[in-house]
């Protein structure tokens, strides 16, 4: 009996797939239905985790035509930022993990050197791939090594000033390199169908190449006052039919724009580029975000990252909470503060969303700037505004603004310049992992001179420190304020303006005081109901400003206690420090005062819950109740018996 092909079982291509030398031993004409079938993989995978899905969806047909055509992981791919890079490691040994994305002790949801030999170099902020790309294959040289190194940017990262100075860098060095610009938003220049991809291989090709080569050298053999006419007349016919001469400038040779979707367009062009010719390459692939999964396809903002979600709604689950998220509460604060002032003015660095201006944007349309994803600029563009008068408000990830210190420092801070910095996600941002972190702000902005540092106790106290910044104009100031939601505290209608350099005593006690710093202060109050119940009172601070220091408040403290911690949602050398040097400064650490900090620990943390993140570095209720304890003495039988207490 003949077995027809539809009675025969059906197995996905993909469950033969362990490593990329699977995918190049297919057929050509089976990589279409395998690029469906990572797609359907990668969208079921998330709605399970949540995380990075259009940027994702967009960039299929791409990893599964690279990694056919290149010899990976020998041949080096760099996935700039890494949340497109989930296809790349379904494709990579890693699909049986791709349920445990983000979660603790699971896959990270960016690149990661550890994780594979597959993922070269790690990443999570952006624009970085092409100088790392330009490294290794400088490194390569070096050593003697033939190989391939492609970096894969999208569009956004573009933006960044350091991808074009690595571009520059590149193009005067005549490095081989292969750059990828995944084009999913800007459109520099659209594909226009069949003639476009047929001009984009042709200029890929050996044969085109080569006579471009000859050309040139007929062109050398020109007198010298015919070399530039000869040379402008090559690039205008070039630039006419495919664009990119920015990237000819350079020193790229430009190959597109190609639909990036279409494998039988990408798979003739990254085999042109892969056996032709020394020299850097850029080609434009232009892709659509989302791409394959309707709902992401039609907004792609809102599933850029997402949670998880059904799969045949496209609805996204969400945890239910009574508490606004501190980003909400800064935009509407910052939005009912802009309405009583016209000079109030809101920069983002790409970032309009996350940072909640997309709310500010729908009603000053004209009073919000986006500059891309440039946070070197946007200091210093908000600093030329502050000089002129108006009153401009940077928000900008704790993360991100790392990348603006010196600017910063430069032409705010030395030049006294009012430039409000609305520091979102500090602290530990959870499922994001080290490269989010927001640890470092309070001791990178405590260096320097002149500013003034807030962070919020919760989402009341953040009110009032926005309020607070639009009025100030003395110099720089900041307020930092953690990724989620807040306590839920009653809310003021308006804000009220705080005194700059006081904090507030919460709760009056004895013997024992907690100073926080930030949104602690709930793990703090739980602590100290802990401690009440062992017949201990604590005094109970919210510190508000670590800059400039309440030190009055701090010294009384100190002088009426006996035991003295310090919290906070940032590494060593933030509010802990400042206050210890204080107190050593004054000689309050000579008597009787233990001074205990507590803080972020120094080092790297992957990715888990936030709360799981903060109980590891001891920063919840239990792990302040065992710091005091342990100050006042008791050994650890006599602090596990108090505890079981409580």
């Amino acid at each position: 009996m003949v077995t027809r092909l539809a009675d025969r079982p059906f197995t996905p291509l993909l469950d033969t797939i362990q490593t990329p030398a699977d995918l190049r031993a297919l057929p050509r004409e089976q990589l279409r239905q395998l690029a469906d079938e990572v797609r359907t993989e990668m969208i079921d995978a998330v709605s399970v985790t949540g995380g990075h899905l259009g940027a994702g969806l967009g960039v299929v047909e791409l990893t599964v035509a690279l990694h056919a055509v290149f010899n990976t992981p020998h041949d080096r791919i760099i996935w700039d930022v890494g949340h497109q890079a989930y296809p790349h490691k379904i494709l990579t040994g890693r699909r049986d993990r791709m349920r445990t994305l983000r979660q603790k002790d699971g896959l990270s949801g960016f690149t990661r050197r550890a994780e594979s030999e597959y993922d070269p170099f790690g990443a999570g902020h952006s624009s970085t791939s092409i100088s790392a790309g330009l490294g290794m294959a400088v490194a390569s040289q070096h050593l003697d090594t033939k190989r391939n190194v492609i970096a894969v940017i999208g569009d956004g990262a573009m933006s960044a000033g350091m991808a074009y100075e690595a571009m520059n860098n590149a193009g005067a060095m005549d490095a081989r390199l292969i750059v990828i610009l995944n084009d999913n938003d800007m459109s520099i220049a659209p594909p226009t169908g069949a003639l476009r991809a047929y001009l984009a291989n042709l200029v890929s090709s050996p044969a085109y190449r080569g006579t471009r080569v000859a050309a040139k050298n007929i062109v050398s053999k020109l007198p010298p006052f015919l070399h530039e006419p000869a040379r402008k007349t090559e690039e205008f016919a070039r630039s006419f039919f495919t664009g990119g001469t920015l990237f000819e400038e350079l020193g790229f040779y430009y190959v597109g724009p190609l639909d990036g979707h279409n494998l039988d367009h990408l798979l003739p062009i990254l085999e042109n580029v892969r056996d032709f010719g020394d020299g850097p390459i850029l080609i434009h692939a232009v892709t659509k975000k989302g791409k394959g999964y309707a709902p992401a396809e039609n907004s792609a903002d809102k599933y850029h990252g997402v949670s998880k979600f059904n799969v045949i709604t496209g609805a996204q689950t969400k945890t239910p909470s009574n508490a606004p998220s501190y980003t909400s509460v800064f935009a509407e604060t910052l939005i009912q503060e802009a309405k009583n002032d016209l000079r109030i003015v809101a920069v983002t660095a790409a970032m309009p969303s996350g940072t909640g201006l997309d709310k500010f944007a729908e009603l000053f349309p004209t009073r919000i700037y986006d500059v891309g994803i440039a946070e070197q600029h946007a200091v210093t563009f908000a600093a030329g505004m502050a000089s002129e008068g108006m009153r401009p408000f940077c928000a900008i990830y704790s993360t991100f603004l790392q990348r603006g210190y010196d600017q910063v420092v430069h032409d705010v801070a030395i030049q006294g310049l009012p430039v409000r910095f609305a520091i979102d996600r500090a602290g530990y941002v959870g499922a994001d992992g080290p490269t989010h972190a927001g640890n470092y702000d309070n001791a990178y902005l405590g260096a320097i001179p002149g500013i003034v540092q807030m962070a919020a106790a919760d989402e009341a106290e953040l009110r009032h420190m926005v309020a607070t910044a639009a009025a100030y104009d003395a110099g720089p100031i900041s307020f930092r304020y953690p990724r989620g939601d807040g306590l839920g505290v009653d809310m003021p209608e308006r804000g009220e303006i705080l005194e700059i350099g006081k904090g507030r005593i919460v709760r009056e006690g004895s013997t024992i005081a907690l100073v926080s710093y930030g949104t602690r202060l709930g793990e703090v109050l739980a602590a100290a109901d802990k401690l009440a119940a062992l017949g201990l009172n604590p005094t109970v601070v919210d510190a508000r400003f670590l800059k400039p220091l309440d030190e009055e408040l701090l010294a009384r403290i100190a002088q009426s206690h006996d035991v003295m911690i310090t919290t906070e949602e940032g590494g060593i050398g933030g509010f802990g420090s400042h206050v210890a040097t204080f107190l050593a400064s004054n000689g309050l650490l000579d008597g009787k005062l233990r001074f205990r900090p507590l803080m972020i620990p120094d080092t790297f943390v992957e990715h888990s819950t936030q709360n799981d993140m903060y109980a590891q570095a001891g920063l919840d209720r239990s792990g302040i109740v065992a710091t005091a304890l342990t100050a006042l003495g008791y050994d650890q039988a006599a602090m596990q018996a108090a505890l079981a207490k409580v």
